[in-house]
């Protein structure tokens, strides 16, 4: 006895009674579009996966900004420029030179400069002539007073001045030979007279 129904679904399937025990099997005119929808399915989750797994472009490198300045603070850090230095120096002797030259590394060594009065002992002292050309490169340093017990500090200071350039390009001046005392503390800071706060 053959019999068929509907099941909710809609799909077609044909019902064998054989001794009390009722079979069913597939109609033949249903399998074909359930691959289709099932082939479907599967293709777009693929697609959904691997879209998914791409990795997003590295984002671009971080430009460190520049340390503010205070206001108030008579510290000018150096502009770059590709011929030299884009900040240029009005100063007419190397006397009025030295301030610049003192903010111009003042502005780049911000986290080495000693905070406050210095202490009465200190670990060197240099008194350093530094000459500049007209568009701010250091042509020659010329130690008038060295600090030979301390030859790391010395050549820490000549690091210092020439990885600076370029300095404030003297406009006035052509070139400028100008002179300042390092006053170094023991934890490798600094001061220039120039600028100091002052001694205890």
């Amino acid at each position: 006895m053959k019999k068929i129904g509907k099941i909710a679904s809609n799909e077609s399937f044909v019902l064998k009674q054989t001794h009390h025990t009722f079979t069913m099997r597939q109609d033949p005119l249903t399998v074909a579009p359930r691959r289709f929808w099932l082939v479907a399915l599967v293709s777009s989750a693929a697609a959904a996966l691997v879209a998914a797994c791409k990795t997003a472009p590295p984002e671009p490198p971080k430009v460190a900004a520049p340390v503010p300045i205070e206001p108030s603070s008579p510290i000018i850090g150096p502009i770059p420029s590709n011929e030299g230095s884009a900040r240029s120096s009005a100063a007419t002797t190397p006397r009025a030179y030295r301030s610049d030259g003192a903010t111009h590394l003042y502005g780049l060594n911000a986290g080495r400069i000693f905070k406050g009065r210095m202490p009465p002992l200190l670990y060197a002292i240099g008194v350093l002539n530094v000459e500049i050309d007209r568009v701010g490169r250091v042509t020659r340093l010329d130690w008038m007073r060295a600090p030979n017990h301390a030859p790391e500090v010395v050549a820490e200071i000549e690091r210092t001045v020439r990885s600076a350039a370029p300095f404030p390009a003297p406009t006035r001046m052509g070139k400028v030979v100008y002179t300042d005392t390092w006053l170094w503390h023991k934890s490798g800071k600094f001061q220039l007279d120039t600028l100091t706060e002052g001694q205890n």
